[in-house]
């Protein structure tokens, strides 16, 4: 896609990148507010993918390995892919020993996991993160990813990338909707170092305002689990994202408590709300409150800036975000824009 034909069509659905500022290539990893950034990716690099969480097969992730290859990376594809222990890639064994593996590989300088669903939990403390932490690498995905965003943020204080994985590629580029493009790319700018602007239409549930901070969060329902866990993250001063699907308003409701009464929705610099997929109600069992109401409830006697809609989740405008990294998010009556400062 020619580079005018992509900011066109970004402007057209006020979403992200229309800034492509190229950060240090290969240079050594950042200290950026005791985050430190792993090294950006550059052509002849190597991706690995592997299943931390759900199985896959070899040929679900082709159309992936075509275009990353497309874009100059070489892709090494790890042992778990085609394997399957019922809903996951491969015992808890082979899934530790195929993360383990990609982490301390140093021909490898990104990870993406190549889909979600279930298992990182029963993995994490298996993994031994001490060579990662000395050389940092990239480690993509969301969903039950988001324990390794969160694990590796409180523990090895290295950015991550929230984003699209394998099962997310189109199968025809050329058959591709503009969103799924758009959101795709973002991958690539992200890991090639480009700054990231996402912009949102205003919601009238937004609260206004400005605020500064690092990027944290992911998926609701893994966040409320890790409460009081090693993967547990400190929220304070930061700008937490949040995203969920398949759950009811009522189960929303009291995980938003949960990340209330720890503290973690208290000290907030600001809260970004992306997409949820909510079940409905079961008849004669309505809880009678719309997702912006139980959100605002528990963030009513706090001031920083709170924005809904925002694309990032489980859905189509879902994209790359630099998790530990500082951003400023800005809050209007017009619109909402967050913009990454490295």
């Amino acid at each position: 896609m020619q580079r005018k034909h992509f900011i066109s069509s970004l402007l057209a659905s006020t979403v992200i990148l229309p800034s492509f500022k190229i950060a240090n290539n290969r240079s050594t990893a950042l200290n950026l507010k005791q985050v430190k950034l792993p090294s950006y990716l550059i052509a002849g690099d190597t991706i690995g993918i592997t299943c931390p969480a759900g199985f896959i097969t070899a040929d679900a992730i082709k159309p992936a390995v075509d275009l990353m290859q497309s874009w100059g990376f070489k892709i090494e594809i790890g042992s778990t892919v085609n394997k399957r222990d019922f809903t996951l890639g491969g015992t808890d064994q082979e899934r530790a020993a195929d993360l383990q593996y990609m982490l301390d590989n140093p021909n490898i300088k990104a990870i993406m996991c190549a889909r979600g669903g279930y298992g990182v939990v029963r993995i994490i403390d298996k993994i031994n993160f001490s060579k990662f932490s000395d050389s940092p690498k990239w480690v993509i995905g969301f969903s039950d990813i988001t324990t390794l965003h969160n694990h590796i943020h409180t523990n090895c204080h290295l950015a991550t990338l929230h984003s699209k994985m394998c099962n997310s590629f189109p199968k025809d580029w050329s058959q591709a909707e503009s969103i799924q493009i758009e959101t795709i790319l973002s991958i690539k700018h992200a890991l090639m170092g480009e700054k990231m602007i996402y912009n949102a239409p205003a919601s009238a549930y937004n609260r206004t305002g400005t605020a500064t901070g690092q990027l944290v969060g992911g998926n609701l329902s893994l966040i409320a689990s890790m409460t009081g866990t090693p993967s547990d993250i400190n929220t304070k001063g930061k700008i937490l994202f949040l995203e969920d699907t398949g759950e009811y308003i009522y189960n929303v409701d009291r995980m938003l408590y949960n990340l209330q009464r720890s503290g973690k929705l208290e000290h907030l610099a600001g809260l970004i709300i992306g997409g949820f997929k909510l079940r409905p109600d079961e008849p004669d069992e309505e809880f009678g409150k719309r997702l912006e109401t139980v959100v605002i409830e528990k963030v009513s006697k706090y001031k920083y800036p709170v924005c809904f809609d925002f694309p990032v989740g489980h859905q189509k405008n879902n994209y790359a975000f630099k998790c530990g990294v500082v951003h400023t998010l800005q809050v209007t009556e017009t619109g909402v824009q967050l913009e990454s400062h490295m």
